[in-house]
């Protein structure tokens, strides 16, 4: 199982995209390096003219809304969140409060992602435990967390799931001090 972390370094705005199936091109295999990845304009980051550095995804919190922080601090224990990031409706929230939640083109999806670049039948988001794990479910264009292809991952606040077009944003309920 691939584990995802939300502490991953970006390498100067190259990445990969749901598209490098489609082209033939894969992500780099052991013993090839890692920084060399085909050139994806959808994940391109620029430095700003203030000399500030793109966020991290570890800084997903950084562009919330009050009502988005609001959201998220009302979560109950056991549930999480995804903000749509990227896509065609982008701010929008979908609640993961239940064991198994399906994502796809499909409309009797959980969570109706309806764009070409998603499959009928894309990821599921899955309790197991204290965690919540995501697992692409035969998609053709894959399932990335923090912009690598996983077939599962186990999530962690701040991480991006990318589905198709859509990027989504990781949040669970905040644990009480």
């Amino acid at each position: 199982m691939v584990e995802a972390s939300g502490n991953d370094e970006q390498r100067n705005g190259e990445g990969q995209g749901p598209d490098e199936r489609n082209t033939g091109r894969q992500p780099a295999k052991d013993g090839q390096d890692p920084t060399r990845r085909p050139f994806d304009p959808a994940t391109q980051h620029f430095q700003g003219l203030s000399g500030e550095q793109p966020e991290s995804f570890g800084d997903a919190d950084a562009g919330l809304s009050t009502d988005d922080h609001a959201t998220i601090d009302a979560l109950r224990p056991g549930t999480a969140l995804l903000l749509v990031l990227r896509g065609p409706n982008t701010g929008a929230r979908f609640l993961l409060d239940a064991p198994t939640t399906t994502t796809g083109r499909h409309p009797d999806s959980d969570i109706f992602l309806d764009d070409v670049t998603v499959s009928r039948k894309h990821a599921v988001f899955q309790v197991e435990g204290d965690s919540f794990v995501v697992r692409d479910v035969g998609s053709l264009n894959g399932t990335y967390v923090n912009r690598e292809l996983v077939d599962q991952a186990v999530l962690r606040p701040g991480d991006e799931v990318q589905i198709g077009k859509y990027r989504l944003v990781f949040y669970t309920a905040r644990r009480a001090n």
